[in-house]
């Protein structure tokens, strides 16, 4: 492997691909084609499309794509894992074409899994974006908090804040409550600040409780549900003074920053994209 190549984090429900050329971003694309988007047998096709788009570059693959449910399975290295690690486990699929594993952690204690976060968290990392030792929050369906030591990651915890709020808006008593806009608002803060009752499954039948006691205002109970989860994610991770290196923009980067800095930590916001970009860039010059 050697000179330009594409660089692609493919999730379950989007892609992201990003021509690198000399280390730099020159071209850059983004669709809803998630493993799930493509039928059994068509990701060999699905990538050479990718890759005739952009002159039949050779491809560096991350994220789900390398699951049991994707297209080839990268397997996993374990943690405490660095840059080095994730390059010399490399799946090849087909001729010009690799995927970089995941990274699990798997004793008798505790498992956890990712697969295409390392990437980023790793590369925050080697790019100076975050310390070498370090705690890093990554959000989304399923958050991840992962302490990083002398540039590797050491150690991580997945928790299912994302998941967890969709289940209960879709399934839950207390779905048909959780309307509104949810953002960094009064009634999001008021969710943060009960969460230190630390009894979330009894705070999350209160909101039904105080809709029918007419205790709630309609159109408040959604934000309000997001700040008791986001809280009680946050208090489980954050000592008092704790700084986190927030993976993320836009809504989710105003949800939890505001949330760490209710429970004592400070929030320093971490551009993911720059994060992916650097930590595939070194694993491609590792192997090339």
């Amino acid at each position: 492997m050697s000179g330009a190549f594409i660089a692609v984090d493919w999730g379950t429900t989007n892609r992201r691909a990003y021509v690198v050329d000399g280390g730099e971003v020159v071209a850059t694309e983004r669709d809803d084609m998630g493993i799930l988007s493509v039928p059994s047998g068509g990701f060999p096709a699905a990538v050479a499309a990718l890759r005739e788009r952009h002159g039949g570059l050779p491809m560096l693959l991350a994220g789900m794509v390398g699951s049991n449910r994707g297209w080839h399975d990268a397997g996993y290295v374990a943690a405490p894992a660095g840059i080095a690690d994730l390059a010399a486990g490399l799946a090849t699929p087909e001729p010009g074409v690799a995927i970089v594993p995941g990274v699990c952690r798997n004793d008798e204690h505790r498992q956890d899994v990712m697969r295409g976060e390392e990437v980023q968290l790793l590369g925050a990392v080697a790019a100076g974006l975050a310390p070498a030792d370090a705690l890093l929050c990554q959000p989304g369906t399923h958050a991840k908090w992962a302490e990083m030591r002398g540039g590797s990651l050491a150690d991580f915890t997945t928790a299912m804040t994302g998941e967890m709020f969709a289940l209960l808006k879709a399934h839950a008593l207390i779905g048909p409550e959780m309307t509104g806009e949810v953002d960094a608002t009064e009634h999001f803060r008021q969710g943060v600040e009960a969460s230190a009752d630390q009894d979330l499954l009894a705070a999350l039948f209160g909101v039904r409780a105080a809709a029918v006691l007419g205790r709630r205002a309609p159109g408040t109970a959604g934000a309000y549900v997001s700040g008791l989860l986001l809280g009680s994610d946050c208090r489980a991770r954050i000592v008092s003074g704790r700084i986190v290196h927030l993976l993320a923009d836009g809504l989710l980067a105003r949800l939890y920053s505001t949330a760490i800095a209710i429970v004592g930590g400070e929030a320093v916001v971490v551009d993911s994209h720059a994060s992916f970009v650097a930590g595939i860039t070194r694993i491609w010059d590792m192997t090339s």
